[in-house]
C-alpha cells in the first residue's frame, strides 16, 4: 500500500469507523427472479398486456395471465414448444400469442422470397393468392408467413413500443442495442412511410 493509499484508507476509517469497504452491486434486470419486486414488474407487464388486448384484434386463446407468463418466457429464451408444455398449450397457440404480443423471432422472419416486397403487399392489401402468383411460391407459404409480416407491420406502425416495453422490463440490454434497426426494419419502414402512425401513449 503506497502512502497515498494509505492516507485515504487512514481518512476512511476516521469518517466510518470501519476498514471494510463494500462495494453497492446493481441488480440486473434480467429475469424475474432477479428484481426486487417481481410483482411489481408481472403487474406492469399485465398493464401493456391489456393496453394491447383494448387496442388489437387479439387471435389468442390465452387470458392475460397466460400471456404475462408467455412474455416473460419469451424474454427468458424460451422456445415455443417450452412455453407450450408451461402453458399446456399447442405450440401454434404459443406462436399464434407472441404474434399477438409483437414477439417476432428472427427465425420466423427466414422467409423463401424477398421480405421487403411482401411488406408492400401486405400493406397494399394483396391476398394470398395475388401474392403467391407475385412471389412465385405456394399459397401455402405465403399463408405460414403472413402473421409473422403483418405482427411485424403491426409493431412498425407503433413504432416498436410494446415490445421495447417489455424488452426494458425483462432484458438488462441497453435499449437502443436491443432494438437496434436491421435490414428487415429498414424495409418495414419503406412500406409503412406513408401510414399515419399512431404513437399516442
Amino acid at each position: 500500500m503506497d502512502e497515498k493509499t494509505a492516507e485515504l484508507r487512514d481518512i476512511f476509517i476516521e469518517a466510518t469507523g470501519s476498514d471494510t469497504v463494500t462495494e453497492q452491486q446493481s441488480e440486473s434486470r434480467g429475469s424475474l427472479a432477479d428484481v426486487d419486486d417481481p410483482e411489481a414488474v408481472r403487474e406492469r407487464v399485465r398493464d401493456i398486456v391489456t393496453t394491447m388486448r383494448e387496442r388489437y384484434a387479439f387471435d389468442t386463446e390465452f387470458d392475460d395471465d397466460a400471456l404475462v407468463a408467455l412474455v416473460v418466457g419469451f424474454f427468458d429464451g424460451d422456445a415455443d414448444a417450452n412455453l407450450a408444455v408451461e402453458l399446456d398449450a399447442s405450440p401454434e397457440a404459443v406462436r399464434t400469442a407472441r404474434f399477438d404480443l409483437h414477439l417476432v423471432r428472427d427465425a420466423d422472419r427466414e422467409f423463401p422470397f424477398d421480405a421487403d416486397r411482401f411488406d408492400n403487399l401486405l400493406v397494399d392489401g394483396a391476398d394470398d393468392e395475388t401474392i403467391a402468383e407475385t412471389l412465385d411460391v405456394p399459397v401455402e407459404v405465403v399463408a405460414e408467413c403472413r402473421p409473422v409480416a403483418e405482427a411485424d407491420i403491426r409493431s412498425s406502425r407503433a413504432n416498436y413500443r410494446f415490445r421495447d416495453e417489455f424488452a426494458e422490463l425483462l432484458t438488462d440490454d441497453d435499449l437502443s442495442n436491443r432494438m437496434a434497426e436491421d435490414a428487415r426494419r429498414d424495409g418495414l419502414r419503406e412500406a409503412t412511410e406513408d401510414i399515419e402512425t399512431d404513437v399516442s401513449l
